[in-house]
């Protein structure tokens, strides 16, 4: 998914503005607000106004697609200018409406109208929705609102197109279809590795978190301000089916992941990618750098799963203006010299203690090619005595005994700061090397070889990769896993022989690093990473072989301490608020969770919390979602998730509640899979619609 939420998930709410109605039933293009001329954001270098218009754009069968225009308001009669397109199933006239208007509006001051239209099927867009993500559906719709944009009679006909998660996900995707109007595109913390990568199987191992929950219940939901019940809307929307069904039914890769996808050298059109370091979307990066035949330029900061000049981590820096620059020159045909700008500019990160609060993370900012300059591989060896050695060192085999409830503190996708590792670390083989005589600098992706076995016909391995200070304090610095079963494919898995020894070859997740003198570089190797990611369902123990020059070892990236610098960052600028929509708190994600294990029974458990509300001049929309995983370590086969979402929109003449419950759980053999979609209006039930299934285990 994200692409999430996760796309939506983890983009938390920022300030914007939107009007409260946007319905537009012809071609037409209809004023919804008056003129709005606000104070330009500080330091903006150009402040043309915004007057914000709705359109409906018409698909070949009939349906109405809703999009709202920021437009300068100073558009002269005979001017052209080009449109930045972001396309979202994120209904744009309440769930982002807060944010919206921070971006769209900076670049309609900048000469462009920019344009958020709601995918068929959710918000005030018209239709059934898609049968998932990025359906050839959204993506033909997507071509046609392209094509309709250049034929404005305000546009030079060139579109450009941005989004954060699923808005770079689609970007990505419509610069493979190669539209004619599509000149270039901008997206943030995203990738094209649909099975891989998305919220849904990471690293090939199925997932559940928030993003099930709250995207199966926005598939319900009709559009804002009216909210209207009539039969239609509440068959297309209530009784559409749960997304997630369809996913847990497709537990390996193969043509459904793939569909959406044409090859990156299909891409022919410039791409600017922004991708975050404690984000779990930034592997496409190195990718596309290699491999799009087109310009491409990449930001790689210290970033989770937000925008560079909103993340909870820092050091913050503004990318609108770095935006305008990138259109300005493949749009607009301004000799700015942004194509000559390095390739890639990314954070090299410097060491910390642990910890998930908000922060600045210590570094420097490096200009770089791709590969980094003056790379060099370095490999460690495990080592017999829980050593990392430089050499290979005498054979041995080390054993360890799956504890399915391990890995909580490893976090609950691979991206957010983390905790101190050593509760999880304890549950895990760990090899350290000894105090560093200098500083080690990486930049890159490590790559990891395992040899191993299982005394059963599953297993999964998961390699973290940590700082371990003078004092003990152990911090994660990025990791991977493999599901034993996809050893050799991801589209073709096969079971482990009990025994067998096996070459396990896996590349952790890019980032970068600075381990400082005195401090050790760890691995850590552990068969279970809950609840992040389903435990396999046969207790077991797995062996690894260390020693000997092809025994298990770890090949870091490593470069120079110091790259060149890269150009400086313009200054933060003001993010506008809408006048009449307040957020009382953030979006759900991150959230709260708490751990619970009974040791006794071998029983763990784990519920994570979210909460967000807005108000709006035409009424209040709260929305909470919680998810309850458990597992069992003495028999993993039997674990569970429950989530729970709620989402009540307070009217002047009526309360509406939404309600999603998503149950899974499992058996040696089977997922069993249940959904339920609920609508009340003042405490009455309107519509209920229930999903259950029996689907086989897939070698999860």
């Amino acid at each position: 998914m994200i692409g999430l939420p996760i796309a939506r998930a983890r983009t938390p709410h920022s300030s914007g503005h939107v009007p409260s109605h946007y319905q537009c039933l012809k071609y037409v293009i209809v004023l919804a607000a008056a003129m709005l001329t606000l104070p330009a954001s500080a330091g903006a270098p150009a402040n043309r106004g915004v007057r914000i218009m709705s359109a409906s754009i018409p698909m070949p069968d009939g349906v109405l697609l809703a999009a709202t225009l920021y437009m300068p308001a100073d558009l002269r009669p005979h001017e052209r200018v080009p449109a930045l397109l972001e396309y979202l199933p994120y209904r744009k006239d309440d769930d982002t409406a807060p944010g919206d208007y921070g971006k769209h509006a900076y670049f309609a001051r900048h000469g462009y109208v920019g344009v958020r239209v709601d995918i068929r099927g959710f918000g005030a867009s018209g239709g059934t929705p898609p049968t998932r993500e990025y359906s050839a559906q959204e993506q033909e719709d997507g071509e046609q609102v392209i094509a309709w944009l250049a034929r404005q009679p305000w546009s030079n006909g060139k579109v450009g197109m941005f989004g954060i998660s699923w808005g770079g996900f689609n970007s990505i995707q419509m610069a493979m279809r190669r539209p004619p109007a599509l000149k270039a595109i901008l997206a943030i913390e995203a990738t094209e590795a649909l099975f891989k990568e998305d919220v849904h199987y990471m690293d090939g191992v199925m997932h559940v978190d928030e993003f099930e929950v709250s995207m199966d219940l926005d598939q319900g939901r009709s559009g804002a301000p009216d909210f209207p019940l009539d039969e239609d809307t509440l068959a297309r929307r209530m009784d559409s089916t749960p997304w997630s069904l369809d996913y847990f039914r497709h537990q390996r890769d193969g043509a459904f992941w793939r569909a959406p996808i044409r090859a990156f050298e299909d891409i022919r059109i410039p791409c600017f990618l922004i991708g975050g370091l404690q984000d779990g979307y930034r592997d496409s990066i190195p990718r596309m750098l290699e491999r799009v035949p087109a310009p491409v330029h990449a930001w790689l900061g210290p970033w989770n799963h937000d925008y560079p000049n909103t993340s909870i981590y820092g050091p913050r820096v503004e990318w609108r203006d770095q935006a305008v620059r990138w259109f300005d020159h493949w749009l607009k045909g301004i000799d700015n010299g942004v194509e000559r700008e390095p390739r890639l500019v990314v954070y090299q990160q410097h060491s910390h203690p642990p910890g998930a609060a908000a922060q600045d993370i210590p570094g420097e900012w490096r200009a770089e090619s791709w590969p980094p300059a003056g790379l060099k591989p370095l490999t460690w060896f495990l080592a017999p005595n829980h050593q990392l050695t430089a050499a290979p060192a005498a054979v041995a085999t080390d054993h360890l005994r799956y504890v399915p409830s391990a890995g909580t503190e490893a976090g609950f996708w691979w991206g957010e700061l983390l905790t101190d590792q050593r509760p999880v670390d304890a549950y895990s083989l760990t090899y350290d090397s000894a105090p560093l005589e200098a500083e080690v600098s990486m930049l890159g992706i490590a790559r990891v070889r395992l040899l191993a076995a299982a005394d059963a016909p599953l297993a999964n391995w998961f390699v973290r990769l940590e700082d371990v200070a003078d004092d003990g304090r152990v911090t994660a610095i990025t990791g991977a896993g493999l599901a034993g079963a996809q050893r050799r494919s991801m589209e073709h898995p096969e079971p482990l022989i009990p025994g067998q020894e096996y070459m396990l070859n896996l590349d952790l997740h890019l980032s970068s690093w600075v381990w400082p003198r005195g401090h050790r570089i760890r691995v850590a190797i552990s068969n279970a990473q809950w609840p992040m990611l389903w435990p396999t369902p046969y207790p077991m123990t797995t062996a690894l072989r260390l020693g000997g020059a092809e025994g298990s070892a770890i090949t870091l990236p490593v470069v120079p301490a110091h790259g060149p610098a890269p150009p400086a960052f313009g200054p933060l600028e003001a993010v506008e608020a809408p006048s009449g929509i307040t957020t009382p708190n953030d979006y759900a994600w991150p959230g709260s969770w708490k751990l619970e294990r009974d040791e006794a029974k071998e029983r763990s458990t784990v519920t994570w919390h979210g909460t967000s509300a807005v108000r709006f001049p035409w009424g209040a929309f709260e929305h909470s979602e919680q998810l309850v995983y458990h597992v069992d370590d003495a028999d993993p086969a039997v674990s569970a998730v429950e989530g729970e979402a709620e989402s009540i929109e307070t009217l002047a003449d009526r309360v509406l509640t939404y309600r999603g419950h998503l149950a899974v759980t499992s058996d040696a053999a089977t997922f069993h899979y249940a959904y339920t979609r609920e609508l009340l209006r003042n405490g009455a039930v309107v519509r209920t619609k229930t999903w259950q299934e029996v689907i086989p285990r897939d070698l999860q």
